[in-house]
C-alpha cells in the first residue's frame, strides 16, 4: 500500500527546514536542522547525536510508547555501547536493527533523515536551544494557519450547501408546482394516495353527508 505524503517547508532563522506529513504524523528534516551546526556535513551532526547515551534513552522511550514492534533487546545492545569512543550509529542502522519508526532515512540526492516532530524538537535542542524555540514557534504558526484554512473551507462548504438548497427549492416552487394551484390542492398533491384514502375511511359510518364528502375529496384528488 502506497503511503501518501504531504511535503512542505519552514523558514527558521534564514534556514529552510523541510517536513513531510504522513499517516504517522509530521516528520521534520534532521538534516536541515543539522546544517545550523555544520552546513557542509550535516549527516555527521546527526551521527554524533545518535552516539549519546541520553539520546538513545530518549529514542528508546519514544519507540516503546509509540511502536509495539520495537526490538528492545537490540536497543539494549546499542544502549550499553553508547558513549564509548568506538561506538558509532547511523540513522539507517538504528532503523534496520531496532525496527524504529520515529526516524526515517532515505539515501540519494533528494534523500535525508527525517524524524517525528517530538524527536526533531529534541534534536534541535541539542543543536541550538535558540533555534529549537524558533522552530517550535514557526511550526505552531503553520498549525494555526492550517486550522484556520480548514475552518474557512468548512464555512464556505456549508454556505454553498445552503445556497444550493435554496436554489433547488425555489426551482421546484416556480417550475414544478403551478403558481395558480390552491393551497388545498398543493397539500393534496404532496399527500400520498394512501394518506387520502386513510382520511376517507377513517370518517364516520357511511351516510349521505359522508358520501358527499368522499365524492368531493375524490373529485378534488382527480383534479
Amino acid at each position: 500500500m502506497k503511503t501518501t505524503a504531504t511535503k512542505g517547508q519552514l523558514l527558521v532563522q534564514n534556514t529552510i527546514v523541510s517536513f513531510t506529513r504522513i499517516a504517522q504524523g509530521d516528520f521534520i528534516s534532521l538534516t536541515d536542522i543539522a546544517k545550523v551546526k555544520n552546513p557542509d556535513e550535516p549527516k555527521d551532526v546527526v551521527k554524533n547525536w545518535l552516539r549519546s547515551r541520553s539520546t538513545l534513552d530518549f529514542l528508546g522511550l519514544w519507540e516503546k510508547i509509540n511502536n509495539p514492534s520495537f526490538k528492545g533487546v537490540e536497543f539494549d545492545s546499542f544502549k550499553n555501547q553508547a558513549g564509548t569512543n568506538s561506538f558509532t550509529l547511523s540513522p539507517s542502522k538504528w532503523i534496520e536493527v531496532t525496527g524504529a519508526i520515529g526516524i526515517r532515512s532515505t539515501a540519494g540526492r533528494t534523500g535525508g533523515t527525517y524524524a517525528h516532530q517530538d524527536i526533531a524538537f529534541e534534536f534541535a535542542s541539542w543543536v541550538s536551544a535558540e533555534f529549537k524555540l524558533y522552530l517550535i514557534k514557526e511550526f505552531q504558526r503553520l498549525k494555526v494557519e492550517e486550522s484556520q484554512a480548514k475552518s474557512l473551507e468548512w464555512s464556505l462548504t456549508r454556505s454553498r450547501s445552503k445556497i444550493n438548497y435554496r436554489i433547488h427549492t425555489d426551482a421546484i416552487a416556480e417550475n414544478i408546482i403551478p403558481q395558480t394551484i390552491s393551497k388545498l390542492q398543493a397539500g393534496l398533491i404532496y399527500a400520498s394516495e394512501t394518506d387520502v384514502l386513510n382520511m376517507a375511511f377513517s370518517a364516520s359510518p357511511p351516510n349521505n353527508g359522508a358520501n358527499k364528502t368522499t365524492q368531493s375529496m375524490e373529485t378534488c384528488w382527480r383534479g
